[in-house]
């Protein structure tokens, strides 16, 4: 495994993050606790959770069931740097939130990292994300709350998700004033070949402030893994984003040049996008969510990957990025 800093901290972390949102709602709890521990086998130590995976009627479980495989021992709580989020209403899908229940007032922000360190058995979160902008609290009051468990020791780093660069901007300039704040040291954001508009606004507004960047989807729900290979070879058919996408006729022209151009190369969709991840600047490493052992077993070898030049103009002509900011919208 490689590592690298989180940002501009001190704090060393895998290239690969591991991604728990299906830890529950599509993987058992048994096989879960088997990734988990294949991932520490294989050097990720950074792994990636939210408050509210689970879904539907079980928000929390995924927390909880990080948390009974920490209780395991062994030192896997030790050797793990343990990132999860707050903002979401934790209430069961159709039920209304209890006021101060949700978002990021000061008050929500006590109670959900208390809710959270209970489910995962832990005295400490290493990496508190902010899971989206909450438009009516001020970051004076967000700044105020994180502090404060930074000095109770229930948190050491904030982060954020979903922010868009003035977002990120704002925040740390906030925390600048304010002193005695470090301020977002990351940012967890949508990010793979298919989709990368954060390249406009997001990322060098993160690099600017010494945030690291951490992809989600790097599949693209799962466009990027070889879906129209699997449809016509009779495997798992596309679903969510990627369905949507395919019925498009020129996104999937797009991503049948992409599949061939891997092809030609003897290569796997898949592994190429987490391996283009990693040689984009900025990026710490991208999430990779995996509902079995074997898919585990693919996103590592992407580590191993070093592609070429002609592979990766290849990609940029077939999946074009935005351009610099602001000339890819102002020229």
């Amino acid at each position: 495994m490689k590592y690298t800093q989180l940002g501009r901290t001190g704090l060393k972390v895998s290239r690969l993050v591991l991604g728990t949102m299906n830890f529950g709602p599509q993987t058992d709890e048994a096989d879960s606790h088997a990734i988990m521990d294949a991932a520490l086998d294989a050097g990720i130590n950074f792994f990636d959770t939210a408050n509210v995976y689970g879904w539907g009627e079980n928000k929390g479980r995924t927390e909880s069931i990080i948390g009974n495989w920490f209780a395991k021992g062994g030192d896997r709580r030790d050797k793990v740097v343990l990132a999860t989020k707050v903002y979401a209403n934790m209430a069961a899908d159709g039920q209304a939130a209890w006021p101060n229940h949700d978002k990021l007032s000061a008050l929500n922000i006590r109670r959900a990292v208390d809710a959270s360190l209970k489910r995962l058995q832990t005295d400490h979160i290493d990496l508190y994300q902010f899971h989206h902008i909450d438009r009516d609290t001020p970051f004076e009051e967000i700044w105020q709350a994180i502090d404060t468990l930074v000095q109770q020791g229930k948190i050491l780093y904030a982060g954020s998700s979903n922010f868009p660069g003035y977002k990120i901007a704002q925040a740390n300039e906030i925390a600048a004033r304010r002193g005695g704040t470090i301020g977002l040291v990351s940012e967890q954001c949508l990010y793979n070949l298919a989709e990368r508009r954060a390249e406009m606004e997001v990322i060098p507004a993160a690099q600017d402030y010494g945030l690291g960047v951490i992809p989600w989807s790097p599949l693209h729900g799962g466009l990027l893994g070889g879906i129209i290979k699997k449809e016509v070879q009779g495997g798992r058919r596309a679903s969510g984003r990627a369905a949507d996408t395919l019925k498009d006729p020129a996104a999937r022209a797009q991503v049948q040049a992409y599949e061939d151009l891997v092809d030609k190369h003897g290569l796997q969709p898949g592994e190429v996008a987490l391996a283009w991840l990693l040689t984009r600047p900025g990026v710490t490493g991208p999430i990779v969510g995996p509902r079995t052992a074997d898919q585990l077993e693919s996103a590592l070898r992407a580590i191993e990957l070093d592609l070429n030049e002609d592979l990766l103009s290849g990609l940029d002509e077939v999946f074009p990025g935005p351009g610099p900011s602001p000339e890819a919208f102002a020229w």
